[in-house]
Parts: structure tokens; sequence; C-alpha cells
């Protein structure tokens, strides 16, 4: 019986932990590689972002960038830039990117508007009950954190927070655009302007 339960207790140190370790350690490096041979023009090697009309990755959760590069790939979400760049690859290589990326920091921009960004603060904790508007915070969280279904926002570029819901707006994203039709609708563009700019503050 000992024998037994000593044969046992080696096969539990065996799994699943150094296993799944490994396979990190794997999926990473092979990120890493994806990263700095494509995704950095764009997105920076620490998911900063080259530019502000490219989403800021870092921080962003592993499920919602993979789901995002799956959309990509299958044509759910359109995009002349990435769609070619998902076509190649596989699900634990999205997997495995949006694990590099959320485990980068983000750093919040300092407000340089306190009274734009003091609107844009009012519409994302408490929305506009004057024209429906929800609170972006109801389903991004106090702190814009979101959830591995929901993108962060905190320390996303304004212009690209702007742009997205512009898209959602017109329905030129096709992909998470149920709700979000239906929220963008109703921001006037100060209010745009302005939450956008408020995200961008948020650690």
């Amino acid at each position: 019986m000992r024998k037994l339960l000593s044969v046992f207790g080696a096969l539990l140190s065996l799994a699943p932990g150094s296993a799944v370790l490994a396979a990190d350690k794997l999926d990473l490096a092979r990120a890493e590689e994806i990263v700095s041979g494509r995704c950095f023009l764009c997105h920076g090697l620490e998911g900063e972002a080259a530019s502000q009309v490219f989403p800021r990755l870092a921080g962003q959760h592993a499920d919602y960038i993979a789901r995002q590069l799956s959309d990509f790939k299958s044509g759910k979400r359109k995009s002349d830039t990435m769609k070619p760049q998902s076509e190649e690859l596989t699900a634990d290589e999205m997997k495995a990117l949006g694990l590099f990326f959320q485990q980068k920091s983000v750093a919040a921009a300092v407000a340089s508007d306190t009274m734009l960004v003091g609107v844009g603060k009012y519409i994302f904790e408490r929305g506009n009950s004057f024209s429906g508007l929800p609170a972006c915070s109801s389903c991004h969280g106090a702190t814009g954190h979101g959830t591995p279904q929901l993108p962060r926002l905190a320390g996303q570029h304004p212009r690209y927070i702007e742009d997205q819901l512009r898209q959602f707006n017109k329905r030129e994203r096709t992909n998470d655009n149920a709700v979000m039709h239906t929220v963008a609708s109703k921001l006037s563009e100060l209010e745009t302007h302005a939450v956008a700019e408020y995200i961008a503050t948020l650690e």
C-alpha cells in the first residue's frame, strides 16, 4: 500500500503543474517571436502601440485578445490589416499572444484638460439619464479593467477609443456590436471625446 501511495505521489508531482509551466514557457517564447516578427510594427514590443490609431494591448485580458484574433481570422470582425495578420495563427498561438500582452504593464496618461476629463468621468461612472446612456462602468468596471469577456479600457489611447465608438455607432465594427451599437448611438461628440480622454487616465 505504501509503495502504491509513493508511486501515486510521484505521479502527482509530475502533473499538472510542471507540464503546464513548461507549456506556458514555450507558448510565451512563441508569442514573443510572433510579436517581434510582426505585431510590434503597430502594437509595439510591449503592447504600448506605435500610434494612437492602434490599440494598446498591454494589460488587456488574454481571453479577449485571443477572441478578437479569432474573429479577425474568421472575418467576424472586419479589418483589411488584421485579417492577413491573423490567418496563419493557430488557436494556441492566439492564446499565447493574449497571455504575452496581458502580462505587460500599462501606463496611464496625464489629463491635459481637467474639465473635459471631468465630463468623461461623469459619463463613465454615471452615464446620461437624459439620453438613456448607461454608465461605461456598469460593464467595464469602476476602474475600467473589464473582464475576460469584456475588454480592459483603462489606459487605452483616446483616439482608438473614439474610433471604435464611431465604428460601433455606424455598425462598421462587425463583432461585439449588439450592445455597443446601442451605447455608441447615444453618445454625443462631446461625450465621446470626453469619455475617451478620461479612460486614458485610468490605471
